[in-house]
């Protein structure tokens, strides 16, 4: 199991995010959501959104931490990334 996750760089609503991916499949993905109690409407068709005082919760359960640039990377290798 890999799941990336990026820094909580992007800033919106008054808060900042992260996000959160596979580099296997969606499966993979919603699986590891639903163990961190991630709720399903996070999902924004090939990630996760992540408030930042999630981030290290995240990494605690196992997401790696990586550039946001690798994270699209492993998106379109795996064929998971979404428009």
């Amino acid at each position: 199991m890999t799941v990336l996750i990026d820094a909580p760089l992007v800033e919106r609503s008054g808060r900042r995010w992260s996000h959160l991916a596979s580099d296997r499949s969606f499966d993979e993905l919603h699986a590891f959501a639903r163990a961190v109690g991630l709720p399903e409407q996070g999902f924004d068709r090939d990630h996760y959104d992540v408030p930042e005082h999630r981030y290290e919760q995240m990494v605690a359960a196992g997401a790696r931490p990586v550039r946001s640039r690798e994270l699209v990377a492993a998106l379109y290798a795996a064929g998971l990334r979404r428009r």
